[in-house]
């Protein structure tokens, strides 16, 4: 298990800032289900972290607000029997999640206006809409 979390190029997370813990899965196991703790919690204090620089936290902080408690990232892993692996994806998931959050935000849409073609095609569209209507009238009772 390498020592650090690498996310991008220019965040890393130490070691020392995951806290993993351990617990029974749920799920198929045999013999070995009782007495194997399988699943992994990852944890990690986004708003405490002294790895993440202050220009990218307040968006992280933003964009994970509803997935963090006090501050901290929580990532359980239980899809795999053998620890190892549920390690390996926690981590995984956890890189992923930080990569979203730290991404630049998209730029900025420029509004544009309506074509005139597009205006006629439209206008033109209604036209024949409102006389297949007209055509479905009864006619007036003289």
């Amino acid at each position: 298990m390498p020592d650090e979390l690498v996310v991008s190029a220019t965040l890393v997370v130490p070691a020392g800032e995951l806290r993993e813990r351990f617990s029974r899965s749920s799920g198929p196991g045999g013999q070995g289900v009782n007495t194997a703790d399988s699943r992994v919690e990852l944890s990690f204090d986004v708003a405490r972290s002294p790895s993440i620089p202050d220009t990218l936290r307040g968006r992280m902080l933003a964009r994970l607000g509803n997935r963090l408690v006090d501050g901290v990232l929580t990532i359980a892993a239980s899809e795999y029997r053998a620890q190892l692996a549920n390690r390996t994806a926690a981590r995984e998931r956890l890189a992923a999640l930080l990569r979203q959050a730290a991404a630049p935000p998209p730029p900025s849409r420029r509004d544009t206006k309506p074509s005139r073609g597009s205006r006629e095609r439209r206008l033109t569209a209604k036209k024949q809409r409102s006389q297949t209507k007209q055509t479905r009238k009864r006619p007036p009772d003289d």
